[in-house]
């Protein structure tokens, strides 16, 4: 029910009185080091667990999706494919850049990647359980530009100015590699149950991608044209329906070049993206949906306040938020 209501936001169809609210059960409660050991094990505790919660996802006010979540290295999976140092300190993942020019990247061997040998274990074990409900959020393949300035830091932005051939090769061959990361999870995973990262809160209805968009906010409008929004579309073009970008940062300067984007159908807007919320839906298409963390200074009500409700999805422990009509 509640899938077949959310592809009817996403088609303009939706009728109902209430807000699409969304607030899913994953498994970050469980100890995430025995996914490092064995990922097969992690896998049987994420269906016990939930198993134990699969009652609550029958609530009527709101979507309440049982989700898997592969979040091998966190922000910094695709950092390690291309062969970074990274490690876990303070609570949290961390690469070291690599070594070498700008201009000379070469693609990956994915097959004999760490991250992608712990992430095949991880996805045979969902696959072969067989089993039918929780959907299966795929590790962190965030974007050309993200994944660069992770591998470069600010000498890729730099070099975006004084040497973009270069800066270009480079992030081709990032985007060549994460198209090809989620051209493998399609092959790999049933098209019913593959979800972005984090699909507790970012579920979309089958067929759409993701990438994340949070390092776009250092970028100039121009510069993010150029370089980037090109790789962006290519990315989600992977997807037969496009996909959503997570943003979290003051991305404002981009809405023009986001509203072009014919593949991108949904912004997912989170800490001071969520401000901005109003420039996002004067500004984007009547087609794009704004998925919204709600923060202090753009409560619920507020949100409603500017959309009425439409084209809007609420993240978070709320029920039964009423649209407001004609506006």
């Amino acid at each position: 029910m509640w899938v077949e209501r959310l592809k009817k936001l996403y088609n303009n169809e939706d009728d109902e009185n209430n807000v699409f609210i969304i607030n899913g059960i994953d498994c970050f409660s469980i100890d995430r080091d025995i996914m490092y050991t064995d990922p097969e094990l992690y896998m049987t505790m994420c269906f016990d667990f939930l198993a134990e919660n699969a009652d609550k996802s029958a609530d009527s006010g709101r979507f309440v999706p049982l989700c898997v979540h592969n979040d091998i290295f966190g922000v910094h999976y695709i950092d390690s494919i291309f062969g970074c140092d990274v490690y876990f300190e303070h609570g949290q993942w961390y690469n070291k850049p690599l070594p070498g020019n700008i201009g000379s990247l070469s693609l990956p061997d994915i097959d004999i990647s760490e991250a992608w040998l712990l992430t095949k274990r991880f996805t045979d074990a969902f696959v072969n359980a067989g089993v039918k409900l929780p959907v299966y959020g795929l590790p962190t393949i965030a974007s050309a530009l993200v994944v660069a300035v992770n591998l470069y830091g600010e000498n890729i932005l730099a070099a975006m100015l004084d040497e973009p051939e270069a800066a270009s090769h480079d992030l081709k061959v990032i985007n060549d590699t994460l198209k090809e990361l989620h051209k493998r999870f399609q092959t790999m995973l049933p098209s019913n149950q593959l979800q972005p990262v984090i699909p507790s809160q970012r579920m979309q209805p089958p067929g759409f991608g993701q990438l994340c968009g949070c390092t776009s906010q250092l970028v100039s409008p121009g510069c993010y044209e150029r370089f980037i929004a090109p790789l962006d579309e290519e990315l989600l073009g992977v997807y037969p329906s496009g996909g959503m970008m997570h943003l979290c940062g003051a991305h404002e300067h981009h809405i023009i070049t986001f509203r072009a984007m014919k593949k991108l159908r949904a912004v997912q807007l989170n800490d001071r993206a969520a401000e901005g919320l109003y420039e996002y839906f004067i500004g984007l298409r009547e087609d794009q949906i704004i998925y919204l963390n709600p923060c202090k200074k753009m409560p619920v009500e507020k949100a409603i306040e500017i959309t009425g409700g439409k084209r809007l999805v609420i993240i978070g422990d709320y029920i039964n938020i009423k649209k407001q009509r004609n506006r």
